[in-house]
């Protein structure tokens, strides 16, 4: 092999190096994407890429259509969609989508979030719900949940106070404990005074009553016998009728 030959062969391999060499170090600008071995200008915020660009054409781009969105330029052939702020998810929206924007979603009243992302919330939940002998020690936020505590002895709640009351006290002399209080549930008492009136009141309503009930029986005893009576003494006169009349024709 003579000089030229390998100056030829040397040649052609540094070609062949410079092209994959290029080929592997395509850096695109920060406003073009890379396609292949061109670098296409990227469509705006708010677009998508309908068709590459050529050697001869420029990006061709289209707008996104309703609920979908692309914040930043792109060369992505389609827009992201739009978040959904759904109530099964304990969301409601905060900030609609737009072209160029997602959605935002915010906890329902009387959720918190429990899957944040910078300011939106993927996720929420219910607050927790204290029970019966339970007082609110900490009201639900949008970013924490409700926290409860027990009642101590001689106070009570229905789990929607934010502390617990005292029982009430039976300690005037007309009144008497009736039921004892519970952690759910308020002591009950009874008036010991109004006892003997509503008895003696019961008593003579009672009495009333019976003797009414025995006055109507004798009524309609009496009306019946009445009625018997007065049955006989017209068929008497009848039949003396009847006779007078026979003695008369004879």
């Amino acid at each position: 092999m003579n000089l030229r030959s390998k100056h030829l062969e040397a040649a052609s391999l540094l070609i062949l190096l410079i092209k994959v060499f290029c080929v592997n170090t395509l850096t695109c600008h920060l406003t073009e994407y890379q396609i292949g071995d061109e670098c296409c200008p990227l469509c705006p915020p708010g677009n998508r890429v309908k068709t590459d660009c050529t050697e001869f054409r420029s990006t061709s781009c289209l707008p996104c259509v309703k609920d979908t969105f692309m914040n930043l330029p792109t060369g992505l052939k389609k827009c992201f969609p739009c978040t959904t702020c759904g109530p099964d998810s304990g969301l409601k929206i905060y900030t609609s989508c737009t072209a160029t924007t997602d959605s935002v979603c915010e906890p329902l009243e009387g959720f918190y979030c429990t899957d944040r992302t910078r300011n939106n919330c993927a996720a929420a939940k219910k607050h927790t719900q204290c029970k019966p002998g339970q007082f609110i020690k900490q009201r639900g936020t949008a970013l924490t949940d409700s926290e409860c505590s027990d009642c101590s002895n001689g106070t009570f709640s229905d789990g929607t106070r934010t502390s617990c009351q005292a029982h009430t006290q039976c300690e005037s002399p007309n009144l008497h404990l009736k039921r004892p209080g519970t952690t759910s549930t308020d002591a009950e008492c009874e008036n010991t005074s109004l006892i003997v009136p509503v008895v003696i009141i019961a008593s003579v309503v009672l009495v009333v009553l019976v003797l009414s009930a025995i006055a109507l029986v004798f009524w309609k005893r009496k009306t019946r016998h009445s009625g018997k009576k007065r049955n006989s003494t017209e068929k008497g006169n009848t039949a003396g009728g009847e006779a007078v009349n026979m003695m008369e024709r004879t």
